[in-house]
């Protein structure tokens, strides 16, 4: 089977840890691909995501890199036994590679981090505000329709049998900014509030007088994994969005999430009495918001 042109996010990431690991192992690419009985040009294939690693060569490379069995050893194994197939393909006739892959990597996700300056997260939009946001960048009704589909379809992970824990900042900036008109803001102000009642949810609003912060101005999400290794940070871009990798970049991204939940206001807590709220929480501010719409 010839190299494929357009590999997969989950493709390239394996690729780049096996590369990272010869590396570090201190281990040519000839000797890699002695290991395995290829040619010196397939290991170069599979660092780079364009072809697959068979579970045996997997194994053996891996072993020979010095990688210690634990999780993020299954981590990689695991990886390269998944073949993209999900619910996700039902959507191939609208979806295009990089929203494929942004389901794929929720799919094997245990926790989200996600920080939203401008709009209500994905994960947490409400089907007609979902629509109106992609009918304003899609243009064709029907297609906005179909990709608001797969949006609550990607919303999945959050009530699954083993749901992902999901963590939420969202600028007040949202909150007011206006996505189809009164009624359907209401809507998705109510579902925010609601949403936020399953136990693996958190959901935190960054006030307008907590000032500026350098990474409020940026949407981003931090997919977590089984281990920290292989985790990803996500950043959406109009023309072309990244995916970030490098443990350095992780990091930090980590360390402005953490910043930005502490500036936030307290967690929205649906179960509490308005009357107990000493203090502007999250909840408040939300609730304020919609009633003045």
């Amino acid at each position: 089977m010839p190299p494929r042109s357009s590999p997969s996010e989950r493709q390239r990431r394996l690729g780049a840890e096996l590369r990272k690991l010869r590396i570090q192992a201190g281990m040519s690419g000839d000797a890699a691909a002695e290991l395995i009985h290829a040619e010196r040009t397939r290991i170069s294939h599979i660092e780079s995501g364009r072809v697959d690693v068979p579970r045996n060569g997997l194994y053996k490379l891996l072993r020979a890199y010095g990688c210690p069995e634990g999780a993020y050893f299954d981590g990689l194994m695991a990886m390269a036994q998944e073949r993209g197939k999900g619910w996700w393909s039902e959507f191939s006739d609208t979806i295009g590679p990089a929203a494929r892959d942004l389901a794929e990597l929720e799919s094997r996700s245990t926790v989200l981090r996600t920080h939203e300056p401008m709009l209500i997260p994905g994960m947490l939009q409400a089907k007609d505000y979902a629509r109106a946001v992609l009918e304003a960048t899609e243009g064709d009704p029907q297609r906005a329709d179909r990709y608001a589909q797969f949006r609550l379809a990607r919303q999945r992970v959050l009530t699954r049998d083993s749901p992902v824990t999901y963590h939420a900042v969202i600028h007040e900036a949202a909150l007011h900014t206006r996505v189809g008109g009164p009624a359907i803001m209401r809507r998705q102000l109510l579902r925010l509030i609601e949403v936020s009642r399953l136990p693996n949810m958190t959901v935190q609003v960054y006030p307008f007088e907590a000032g500026n912060y350098a990474a409020h101005t940026q949407s981003f999400v931090i997919y977590g994994c089984t281990t920290p290794e292989l985790d990803t940070v996500y950043l959406e871009h109009p023309t072309k969005s990244l995916f970030l990798r490098d443990g350095d970049q992780l990091d930090e991204y980590a360390k402005m999430f953490e910043r930005l939940s502490q500036l936030a206001l307290a967690p929205v807590d649906p179960e509490s009495a308005p009357e107990s709220h000493e203090s502007r929480d999250s909840l408040s501010l939300i609730q304020h918001v919609m009633y003045t719409l």
